[in-house]
């Protein structure tokens, strides 16, 4: 008789396969048309999400070489989504942080996201399915805190 039990290798197959998609759609010109690109909004995601930080820390938290966000930067800054001030402990570097209209804006695209996922949900998962749904997410949030270790943890 064969197993029902799922194989970890399936399920991480399935999970990474589920969750490249739902955010493919999230960052789709479809939920926001007239947004900034997915790379321009990555380094304002980091910003929001860490505060202000250097280009080089930037660069480290997008896993890019610094030449690479550069021009990206320089865009951002333009477009008034960030902006750069002396860094209070070195000042050869800049410390990179949103503006305010520049955090209004990510919010707004946030918001718009948020409610084209919470429509989806609404037209596609009964109620028993939306507890079952927000279980999930705990779990892929542990799966997620776990991973987080494991890129922390120094290589033997």
């Amino acid at each position: 008789m064969a197993s029902t039990i799922p194989d970890p290798a399936q399920c991480a197959s399935r999970l990474r396969t589920s969750v490249s998609l739902l955010t493919r759609q999230l960052r789709s010109g479809s939920v926001t048309p007239e947004g900034p690109s997915v790379a321009k909004l990555s380094v304002l995601g980091q910003l929001h999400q860490h505060g202000p930080c250097t280009p080089t820390t930037l660069a480290g938290l997008e896993r890019v070489k610094l030449q690479s966000l550069t021009r990206l930067l320089a865009e951002l800054e333009a477009e008034g989504w960030i902006g750069r001030a002396p860094h209070p402990a070195d000042g050869r570097q800049w410390l990179l942080s949103l503006t305010a209209e520049g955090t209004r804006r990510l919010k707004a695209i946030m918001r718009t996201r948020e409610a084209a996922l919470a429509e989806a949900i609404d037209a596609t998962l009964d109620a028993d399915q939306r507890a079952l749904l927000l279980q999930a997410c705990a779990l892929i949030d542990g799966i997620a805190a776990t991973l987080g270790g494991k890129a922390k943890t120094p290589a033997p």
